[in-house]
């Protein structure tokens, strides 16, 4: 499984998100694809209110305030 992690230079949010996403893959297994929103017109767009954003499948796991325990629970039942 791939999750996108949308994010931006210099956001605090991510930081920790990015965090707490590697702390949830040391037990589930997927790749983490991090994608700079700056780099793209459609992803500004989309998420550009939203940073930090987790998606799976084009669907939007969690955004803004990222908490360990919901996306523990989302990425445990894959395993």
């Amino acid at each position: 499984m791939i999750v996108h992690f949308y994010t931006r230079p210099n956001c605090g949010l991510c930081e920790e998100a990015r965090l707490m996403l590697e702390l949830v893959q040391e037990d589930a297994h997927f790749d983490i694809e991090e994608r700079n929103i700056d780099t793209s017109d459609e992803w500004t767009e989309k998420y550009g209110l939203m940073i930090p954003v987790i998606a799976v499948d084009d669907e939007i796991v969690q955004a803004g305030q990222i908490d360990y325990v919901t996306i523990s629970k989302r990425f445990q039942k894959n395993t």
